[in-house]
Protein backbone atom coordinates (compact mmCIF):
# COMPACT_ATOMS: atom_id res chain seq x y z
CA UNK A 1 0.00 0.00 0.00
CA UNK A 2 1.39 3.37 -1.05
CA UNK A 3 1.07 5.53 2.03
CA UNK A 4 3.01 8.67 2.64
CA UNK A 5 3.32 10.85 5.67
CA UNK A 6 1.72 14.16 4.86
CA UNK A 7 1.94 17.20 7.06
CA UNK A 8 -1.42 17.76 8.73
CA UNK A 9 -3.46 20.91 9.15
CA UNK A 10 -3.85 22.62 12.50
CA UNK A 11 -6.41 20.01 13.57
CA UNK A 12 -4.13 17.13 12.57
CA UNK A 13 -6.81 15.78 10.24
CA UNK A 14 -5.12 15.82 6.83
CA UNK A 15 -3.49 18.12 4.37
CA UNK A 16 -5.02 21.54 4.18
CA UNK A 17 -4.35 21.79 0.43
CA UNK A 18 -6.40 18.67 -0.30
CA UNK A 19 -9.17 19.77 2.05
CA UNK A 20 -9.26 23.19 0.35
CA UNK A 21 -9.37 21.62 -3.12
CA UNK A 22 -12.18 19.27 -2.09
CA UNK A 23 -14.08 22.18 -0.52
CA UNK A 24 -13.78 24.06 -3.81
CA UNK A 25 -15.11 21.09 -5.78
CA UNK A 26 -18.02 20.72 -3.38
CA UNK A 27 -18.90 24.44 -3.51
CA UNK A 28 -18.82 24.69 -7.29
CA UNK A 29 -20.70 21.44 -7.74
CA UNK A 30 -23.34 22.66 -5.30
CA UNK A 31 -24.03 25.70 -7.47
CA UNK A 32 -24.20 23.61 -10.62
CA UNK A 33 -26.39 21.00 -8.90
CA UNK A 34 -28.77 23.79 -7.94
CA UNK A 35 -28.83 24.98 -11.56
CA UNK A 36 -29.59 21.46 -12.78
CA UNK A 37 -32.29 21.04 -10.15
CA UNK A 38 -33.94 24.34 -11.10
CA UNK A 39 -33.76 23.25 -14.74
CA UNK A 40 -35.55 20.03 -13.84
CA UNK A 41 -38.30 21.98 -12.09
CA UNK A 42 -38.94 24.09 -15.20
CA UNK A 43 -41.61 22.74 -17.54
CA UNK A 44 -40.84 24.02 -21.04
CA UNK A 45 -44.31 23.19 -22.38
CA UNK A 46 -46.32 24.97 -19.71
CA UNK A 47 -45.27 28.60 -20.00
CA UNK A 48 -45.73 29.14 -23.73
CA UNK A 49 -42.90 31.70 -23.74
CA UNK A 50 -41.28 30.39 -26.93
CA UNK A 51 -40.22 33.04 -29.41
CA UNK A 52 -40.14 30.54 -32.29
CA UNK A 53 -42.93 30.19 -34.80
CA UNK A 54 -44.74 26.89 -35.41
CA UNK A 55 -42.38 25.25 -37.89
CA UNK A 56 -39.22 26.17 -35.99
CA UNK A 57 -40.49 25.39 -32.52
CA UNK A 58 -38.74 22.60 -30.69
CA UNK A 59 -40.51 19.28 -30.62
CA UNK A 60 -41.08 16.74 -27.90
CA UNK A 61 -37.70 15.09 -28.55
CA UNK A 62 -35.85 18.31 -27.69
CA UNK A 63 -37.89 18.68 -24.50
CA UNK A 64 -37.20 15.03 -23.57
CA UNK A 65 -33.48 15.57 -24.16
CA UNK A 66 -33.64 18.73 -22.07
CA UNK A 67 -34.94 16.78 -19.08
CA UNK A 68 -32.53 13.87 -19.68
CA UNK A 69 -29.49 16.13 -19.83
CA UNK A 70 -30.55 17.92 -16.64
CA UNK A 71 -30.86 14.54 -14.88
CA UNK A 72 -27.45 13.43 -16.17
CA UNK A 73 -25.88 16.72 -15.05
CA UNK A 74 -27.54 16.49 -11.65
CA UNK A 75 -26.28 12.91 -11.21
CA UNK A 76 -22.75 13.79 -12.32
CA UNK A 77 -22.45 16.77 -9.98
CA UNK A 78 -23.95 14.80 -7.11
CA UNK A 79 -21.51 11.93 -7.74
CA UNK A 80 -18.56 14.31 -7.79
CA UNK A 81 -19.67 16.08 -4.61
CA UNK A 82 -20.30 12.84 -2.72
CA UNK A 83 -16.88 11.45 -3.65
CA UNK A 84 -15.28 14.75 -2.58
CA UNK A 85 -17.16 14.67 0.74
CA UNK A 86 -16.05 11.07 1.34
CA UNK A 87 -12.42 11.91 0.60
CA UNK A 88 -12.57 14.96 2.83
CA UNK A 89 -14.08 12.92 5.65
CA UNK A 90 -11.48 10.17 5.21
CA UNK A 91 -8.63 12.68 5.36
CA UNK A 92 -10.03 14.30 8.49
CA UNK A 93 -10.69 11.04 10.32
CA UNK A 94 -7.20 9.62 9.80
CA UNK A 95 -5.61 9.53 13.19
CA UNK A 96 -1.89 8.93 13.02
CA UNK A 97 -0.50 6.52 15.62
CA UNK A 98 1.11 8.16 18.61
CA UNK A 99 -0.51 11.54 18.04
CA UNK A 100 2.05 12.67 15.44
CA UNK A 101 1.13 15.63 13.24
CA UNK A 102 1.88 13.73 10.02
CA UNK A 103 -1.03 11.69 8.69
CA UNK A 104 -0.63 8.52 6.61
CA UNK A 105 -2.52 9.13 3.38
CA UNK A 106 -2.87 6.55 0.63
CA UNK A 107 -1.90 8.72 -2.31
CA UNK A 108 -3.27 6.32 -4.93
CA UNK A 109 -6.73 6.42 -3.35
CA UNK A 110 -6.57 10.18 -2.86
CA UNK A 111 -5.44 10.81 -6.44
CA UNK A 112 -8.05 8.40 -7.81
CA UNK A 113 -10.78 10.06 -5.78
CA UNK A 114 -9.81 13.54 -6.91
CA UNK A 115 -9.68 12.28 -10.50
CA UNK A 116 -13.19 10.82 -10.08
CA UNK A 117 -14.40 14.17 -8.68
CA UNK A 118 -12.91 16.02 -11.64
CA UNK A 119 -14.44 13.57 -14.13
CA UNK A 120 -17.86 13.94 -12.50
CA UNK A 121 -17.59 17.72 -12.67
CA UNK A 122 -16.50 17.69 -16.32
CA UNK A 123 -19.32 15.32 -17.33
CA UNK A 124 -21.79 17.39 -15.33
CA UNK A 125 -20.69 20.58 -17.11
CA UNK A 126 -20.98 18.84 -20.46
CA UNK A 127 -24.50 17.61 -19.74
CA UNK A 128 -25.53 20.99 -18.34
CA UNK A 129 -24.23 22.66 -21.49
CA UNK A 130 -26.26 20.24 -23.64
CA UNK A 131 -29.32 20.98 -21.52
CA UNK A 132 -28.78 24.71 -22.08
CA UNK A 133 -28.52 24.12 -25.84
CA UNK A 134 -31.95 22.50 -25.62
CA UNK A 135 -33.30 25.38 -23.51
CA UNK A 136 -32.23 27.75 -26.26
CA UNK A 137 -33.95 25.58 -28.86
CA UNK A 138 -37.16 25.53 -26.81
CA UNK A 139 -37.10 29.31 -26.29
CA UNK A 140 -35.70 30.57 -29.62
CA UNK A 141 -36.34 27.75 -32.06
CA UNK A 142 -34.51 24.73 -33.39
CA UNK A 143 -30.98 24.98 -34.71
CA UNK A 144 -30.75 25.03 -38.47
CA UNK A 145 -34.21 26.45 -38.91
CA UNK A 146 -33.01 29.69 -40.42
CA UNK A 147 -33.17 31.65 -37.19
CA UNK A 148 -29.89 33.23 -36.25
CA UNK A 149 -30.98 33.87 -32.68
CA UNK A 150 -30.57 30.23 -31.64
CA UNK A 151 -27.20 29.91 -33.27
CA UNK A 152 -26.07 33.26 -31.87
CA UNK A 153 -26.93 32.11 -28.35
CA UNK A 154 -25.40 28.66 -28.67
CA UNK A 155 -22.06 29.48 -30.32
CA UNK A 156 -20.61 31.26 -27.26
CA UNK A 157 -21.95 28.49 -25.03
CA UNK A 158 -20.38 25.64 -27.01
CA UNK A 159 -17.16 27.62 -27.39
CA UNK A 160 -16.55 28.89 -23.87
CA UNK A 161 -17.74 25.91 -21.80
CA UNK A 162 -15.61 23.27 -23.57
CA UNK A 163 -12.64 25.64 -23.46
CA UNK A 164 -13.08 26.06 -19.71
CA UNK A 165 -13.46 22.29 -19.28
CA UNK A 166 -10.22 21.70 -21.22
CA UNK A 167 -8.38 24.21 -19.04
CA UNK A 168 -9.82 22.58 -15.91
CA UNK A 169 -8.85 19.10 -17.12
CA UNK A 170 -5.32 20.28 -17.95
CA UNK A 171 -4.87 21.81 -14.50
CA UNK A 172 -6.24 18.69 -12.79
CA UNK A 173 -3.89 16.55 -14.90
CA UNK A 174 -0.96 18.80 -13.99
CA UNK A 175 -1.82 18.62 -10.29
CA UNK A 176 -2.40 14.86 -10.62
CA UNK A 177 1.09 14.31 -11.99
CA UNK A 178 2.73 16.59 -9.40
CA UNK A 179 1.09 15.38 -6.18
Amino acid sequence: MDTHAVEGDSNGGGTSIHITALDGIINVNSLFTLAAFVGLAWNPSSDGASLADGECSAGDKVEEDLVSFHVFAFASFLFSSLVALCLKQAIRTIRPPGGARAARVNRAVLRGGILACAAGSVFGCGFLMLALVNVVQVKLGRLGCGGGASLGAIVPLVTLVPTAMLIYAAIVFYAFTRS
